[in-house]
């Protein structure tokens, strides 16, 4: 590795996404937690792989699809995650490293297969995420490598990452490398069952170590307990230096603790499928951040790589994100 820094490095779920289409009579007979995540464990992931469709099989995870996104806009990624001796790691592991990004972490020593998340999109768009975590819960503080962390100008955590104990250690390693180094910490709430599960732990989180806050708006409202958007994005300013908060059709916005920037959808002829749209959104506004843009013009590029992730199936970009970046924003 290079002295050279890294734009971003994220720490997440390796996971390979397994997506298919489904219908509603679909959801509600294998009794799914429609527009959500929800973790199960290997026999659930097994019933659930026999049961879908036609599926497409595609390196994903929440944190590792912004760091596939960043790397697509040109900027310098770095990935720490854990997979499996097995197929669907090597898979992941070739998939970002052909990104260009640097993923060295170890390959877990046990026999705990690669996580995977089975993907059902309805025909309204929305996808539901049964996740299968595996080799993920076996991250630890170890893999936190110092070198990476201080030579990233932001650590971004997601907030799924949240769920193994292990890895909640390596997160709070970081975030103290990432501060000691003078760099800062990024945050994703990642989902409102998420939130709901570790509200306390995730509003100290944002007080005491998180200088970038990712929220969409219903995770922003289950973390501070109000019903409230304006009263979250208002709570939100007292607490965080600076968030960037989606709100699906209606765009997003950019709060500091002095203003709140409005920022529209990206216009696209259709929406096909929504996985990965946050992620993503993450994506353009940290490669903007990172290359000290205003926050109004972070937000456009956050938009815009939203806004491709989805017109197609799957949550990695179809179209190089530096090419229509050139052509849409400059």
């Amino acid at each position: 590795m290079t002295d050279k820094p890294f734009d971003v490095c994220g720490i997440g779920n390796a996971i390979v996404d397994v997506l298919a289409h489904c219908d509603l009579d679909f959801i509600d007979r294998m009794q799914l937690n429609k527009g959500t995540m929800t973790l199960i464990d290997a026999a659930r992931a097994e019933e659930l792989y026999e049961a879908m469709g036609s599926a497409v099989e595609a390196s994903g995870g929440s944190c590792g699809n912004t760091i596939a996104g960043l790397a697509s806009l040109g900027g310098r990624g770095a990935y720490i995650g854990k997979v499996g001796n097995d197929q669907l790691g090597g898979i992941f592991r070739h998939d970002m490293k052909a990104l260009g990004v640097h993923f060295e972490t170890a390959t877990a020593t046990s026999a705990t297969p690669t996580a995977r998340s089975m993907i059902f999109v309805t025909p309204d768009a929305e996808r539901t995420m049964n996740t299968y975590l595996g080799a993920c819960v076996e991250l630890t503080p170890e893999d936190v490598d110092p070198a990476v962390i201080s030579r990233a100008r932001v650590t971004y955590l997601e907030g799924y990452l949240w769920d193994p104990p292990l890895a909640k250690q390596a997160f709070l390693k970081a975030a103290n490398i990432a501060h000691g180094a003078g760099r800062e910490i990024a945050l994703t709430l990642s989902d409102p069952f998420c939130v709901e599960r570790y509200r306390a732990e995730f509003q100290d989180l944002v007080k005491n170590h998180v200088d970038i806050l990712f929220a969409n708006e219903h995770e922003i409202t289950a973390l501070w307990q109000v019903s409230d958007f304006d009263e979250a994005v208002r709570i939100t300013q007292r607490h965080c230096g600076l968030a960037a908060i989606t709100r699906s059709a209606r765009g997003s916005l950019i709060a500091t603790d002095k203003k709140v920037i409005q920022i529209p959808v990206w216009p696209v002829d259709k929406v096909v499928d929504v996985t990965g749209a946050g992620d993503l959104y993450a994506a353009g506004f940290l490669y903007g951040y990172t290359q000290g843009r205003e926050h109004a013009d972070s937000g456009r590029i956050a938009a815009l790589a939203a806004g491709e992730i989805i017109s197609h199936f799957g949550a990695r970009p179809q179209t190089p994100l530096a090419e229509l970046l050139l052509q849409q924003v400059g």
